[in-house]
């Protein structure tokens, strides 16, 4: 039984600007969380008392509770309304982050992270369903870019703000900043949309598909986040993990496609620009955010920056994302969607085959500028990609597409930052093998090195400590060109992709 609410004309002025503060800020607030804690983990575990392993479960358990909630948003959507589904999704999100500042003990916050996590599901999907369906219709290119941006933003500068809050504050103030900006949130979506409700359907539970979805992406993004700690599939746990992932995603698969309500709305696939689109959204994620991961990792390991520096080396890609996704979103009709798209992919490529160059001399300039490019990139990726992913849907399908949209972009993150840093280990030992075979004391490199280092006082094991270390900065830095190279590749792969969409790429269009 549906409950037919009128149509409002499309939200204009203070109002519109006021709808979209309250709902980006949302999603900053949703987004940031999945990255801050990852800089504060060491702190967060000695100061409760554990190993710096658990400490990780507070990150894996807001990860898999997100995961397994997004696609389930279309269903809470329809069943109790976008715009209440999306209050108290915020509502709740307020209270766990409340109570993730308070925890005492791990188990504690573990717990309240994985609530956190679970309600936090649907606040992204929906906020790009809100601003879509509340914004002009030809202006409606221009809330997707405003959205995109603050989804790519808040990765980059939550290790940044995580790490200066738990440096000069305590890090339960990392949670508790969500509380102001939830509370914004929620006032401003109860004053501009209360009325705004969208229709809703008493639907039946799909039990079944929301056990395996629950089970098959629990055990797979427990998996991705562990499996670099328990060296993968040598370990029972993570291979138990990997196979029950298998099973049950398999079984939910061929379940939801003959469900007549799916909990998963995998009939989106049948669009050939959601299938295309979310290909090259899911793509370009891997090689964007596993890029990300891995270069705060190299710079700290060999160049020697510290957590907050590492972060500023990352960070300058959000600077021409921020100033460009409004002006990419206002004209991006103007051009076809595929060639914006292929442009970023081509500047995405061509930074990273940039940074597969990089070497142990680099200046911190050197480093940022191939990111400061890649804001470039940013801007003409996910704004463009977005639009194409919700072409020729009908209205009451963007929450479903957008919840199915963002898991398979957090999905892959997550994979991107298992395959990164897995990569980047073994890359660093396999050049480590290789270099060090050169390193005999016969070898004329060798001797050079080791006469230097006896005229700067080292002898007998100093100098090959010395000596090791170059062999590890430089196998390190090997290791880090390969996996940019790969990444280039990948975004080369994206460019060919994405041309098997086709227009009309306007919302609410055919286009099937």
């Amino acid at each position: 039984m549906a409950n037919a609410i009128a149509a409002k004309e499309p939200l204009r002025g203070a109002a519109l600007v006021a709808l979209t503060a309250g709902v980006a800020l949302a999603t900053f607030m949703e987004v940031l969380d999945i990255s801050i804690v990852n800089v504060s983990v060491y702190t967060i575990a000695g100061n409760l008392g554990v190993s710096r392993t658990e400490g990780t479960m507070a990150i894996s358990a807001y990860s898999m509770a997100s995961a397994v909630m997004q696609p389930l948003t279309g269903w809470l959507a329809r069943r109790f309304g976008e715009v209440r589904t999306f209050g108290f999704s915020v509502l709740l999100f307020i209270i766990c982050s409340a109570a993730c500042g308070l925890s005492t003990t791990m188990p504690m916050l573990i717990v309240f992270r994985l609530l956190q996590g679970a309600v936090s599901g649907p606040m992204v999907p929906l906020s790009q369903t809100l601003l879509l369906n509340n914004y002009p219709a030809a202006r409606r290119p221009l809330a997707l870019s405003l959205w995109a941006m603050t989804v790519v933003v808040a990765p980059v500068f939550g290790p940044i703000l995580g790490g200066w809050i738990t440096d000069n504050y305590h890090w339960s103030w990392i949670f508790f900043i969500n509380i102001p900006v939830g509370l914004f949130a929620l006032l401003i979506t109860y004053m501009l949309l209360r009325n705004r409700e969208s229709k809703t359907v008493r639907l039946p539970v799909d039990g079944v598909g929301l056990f395996l979805l629950a089970v098959g992406i629990g055990c797979l993004q427990f998996m991705l986040d562990n499996g670099n700690d328990y060296d993968w599939f040598s370990s029972r746990m993570i291979l138990a993990l990997g196979l029950v992932a298998v099973v049950c995603l398999t079984f939910l698969v061929a379940w939801e496609l003959m469900h007549d309500h799916p909990v998963v709305n995998l009939g989106l696939f049948r669009s050939r620009n959601f299938a295309v689109g979310v290909f090259c959204l899911s793509l370009g994620m891997f090689a964007f955010f596993g890029g990300t991961v891995v270069l705060p990792t190299w710079v700290q390991e060999v160049m020697g920056y510290n957590a907050t520096w590492a972060g500023f080396t990352v960070a300058p890609i959000g600077l021409p994302a921020i100033l460009l996704s409004p002006l990419v979103g206002a004209f991006q009709n103007r051009f076809d969607l595929r060639i914006l798209n292929t442009t970023a992919f081509a500047i995405f490529a061509a930074c990273s085959f940039w940074m597969a160059g990089f070497d142990t001399q680099a200046s911190y300039l050197h480093l940022a500028m191939p990111r400061m490019v890649m804001g470039i990139g940013v801007a003409l990726f996910f704004v463009p990609v977005n639009q194409i992913i919700l072409a020729g849907l009908p209205d009451n399908e963007v929450a479903s597409a957008s919840g199915l949209a963002n898991f398979f972009r957090t999905l892959a993150s997550s994979v991107a930052t298992a395959v990164s840093t897995t990569m980047y280990t073994h890359r660093s030992i396999y050049h480590h093998a290789v270099l060090a075979e050169h390193t005999g004391r016969g070898a004329a490199a060798t001797t050079e090195y080791l006469d230097r280092f006896q005229q700067l006082g080292l002898q007998n094991s100093s100098d090959y400590a010395a000596l090791n270390r170059i062999v590890d900065m430089q196998a390190g830095t090997l290791a880090i060109n390969d996996v940019f190279w790969c990444f280039g590749l990948i975004f080369g792969v994206a460019m060919v992709a994405i041309w098997f969409a086709r227009p009309p790429f306007a919302s609410g269009g055919p286009g099937h």
